[in-house]
């Protein structure tokens, strides 16, 4: 079965290989390390907890566990993998001095992943979220690794997607000594899939320990300072959007600003590949834009539309927006992280698809913490939007409210951290 999948895997990498090529500043970057030539471990250092993230999402997730192994586990060494760039630089960001080495995942091949392993000697390999990858599972399980998966997860939609390669699975499962999920809907999902019930557990999300851990006081201050957040405009803030999510806000925006004619927009981009196309975007809308990356100036505190084209300053946005969008929703994207805007006590809107945090949403709308769109067709969306961020900036009390019991839901589930490292004990002791 594995050498099944050893081929598929390679007729793929080589059916891609055109779009690694010219795209190879995203999908190539760091490709030694992606061949398996990884930092090696220190043999003096104790024994090595390999972590995985595959982006910027994860990367976040994983702060207060990591924060949490080097506290219970002070004689072991940290190692934190990713698969994307952008998560690779801001997990060299945040986890400096925390962890011995960041370095890129290697290639699901089994040479890849014989080296890599080889070079890290780990003990424990955690993979944060749902990372299936057969050939890296089953080697480090044959290197005499423990294999968790750690705040995992599996929406409807993900579930139907594994479920065709079930047979696949089966053959996989064995290797893996245990799976922590976030809630028990994903926890009894993959028990249908095929997993051992007595290895699936369930410790919570960790994105409710985090306390908005990405934010920073110096850099909120820095952005209300330069664009003029403190002046009385309102404020609305589209975090992570994916095309044409940028193109349908900004004409819901312009429709905004017939009610509130000094309303201002910030637009965050999910993907940093995307940025010089939003910015075009926003050029061409009319407005007056500014763009964080470019050198400051008086006039950003006028600027109607702001491109935020950085990683990792969401956190520091959040606080000073007035109502929050959360992108990846107007598409069968399955929407963004809403536990941060929440976190930070906002207003949230969110497009109809939210599957990826199904759970979350479910229960922010349960108690009137959240606005999700009814799904619609797409030339729909601006005035829908615009209805909704026009009803939400003309009344204060009702974002105060959303916010606070955004906030209550978040400080109710906290302990998802505590939860996890006490149901990992048996892979890492």
């Amino acid at each position: 079965m594995f050498r099944i999948y050893s081929f598929l895997l390679a007729i793929g990498f080589l059916v891609l290989m055109p779009v690694f090529f010219f795209r190879r500043e995203k999908y190539l970057s760091g490709i030694k390390e992606r061949l398996g030539d990884v930092p090696p471990s220190d043999p003096s250092g104790g024994e090595v907890i390999w972590l995985h993230c595959v982006s910027v999402g994860e990367v976040n997730a994983a702060r207060p566990l990591v924060d949490g192994l080097s506290r219970e586990h002070p004689n072991r060494q940290v190692v934190v993998s990713t698969t994307t760039r952008t998560g690779q630089e801001l997990a060299r960001k945040i986890f400096d001095g925390k962890v011995r080495t960041v370095f890129y995942f290697p290639f699901d091949f089994a040479f890849c992943v014989r080296k890599a392993l080889e070079r890290i000697k780990p003990s424990a390999v955690l993979l944060m979220e749902t990372e299936i990858w057969f050939n890296f599972i089953r080697e480090a399980s044959l290197s005499g690794a423990k294999v968790a998966l750690v705040n995992g997860r599996l929406s409807h939609r993900s579930m139907t997607r594994y479920e065709l390669i079930q047979g696949f699975l089966l053959y996989l499962f064995p290797f893996i000594d245990l799976a922590v999920m976030q809630s028990q809907r994903d926890a009894e999902r993959f028990v249908r899939l095929g997993m051992d019930e007595s290895l699936v557990k369930v410790g919570g999300n960790l994105k409710f320990d985090r306390d908005g851990a990405e934010s920073n006081g110096e850099s909120i201050d820095s952005f209300a300072q330069r664009f003029g957040f403190a002046d009385g405009r309102k404020v609305v803030l589209a975090a992570s959007t994916h095309s044409p999510e940028e193109r349908i806000l900004i004409e819901s925006f312009l429709n905004l600003r017939g009610h509130i004619p000094d309303a201002r927009l910030v637009i965050a981009p999910r993907h940093p590949e995307r940025f010089r196309e939003v910015i075009g975007l926003a050029n061409d809308s009319g407005l007056k834009v500014s763009v964080r990356s470019a050198t400051a100036i008086d006039s950003d505190r006028e600027a109607d539309l702001i491109v935020i084209d950085s990683i990792g300053e969401l956190g520091s946005l959040y606080p000073l927006a007035d109502v929050v969008f959360v992108g990846g929703s107007l598409i069968p994207h399955g929407g963004q992280n809403v536990l941060e805007p929440a976190a930070a006590s906002r207003a949230i809107v969110t497009g109809p698809h939210t599957y990826n945090f199904s759970s979350v949403v479910e229960a922010l709308e349960s108690r009137g913490a959240i606005v999700r769109l009814h799904p619609a067709m797409s030339d729909a969306y601006p005035s829908m939007l615009a209805e909704r961020f026009n009803e939400l900036l003309n009344d204060e009390q009702k974002r105060i409210d959303m916010g606070s019991k955004a906030l209550e839901l978040i400080t109710e589930n906290k302990g998802a951290t505590a939860r996890t490292l006490e149901l990992l004990k048996p892979v890492l002791d």
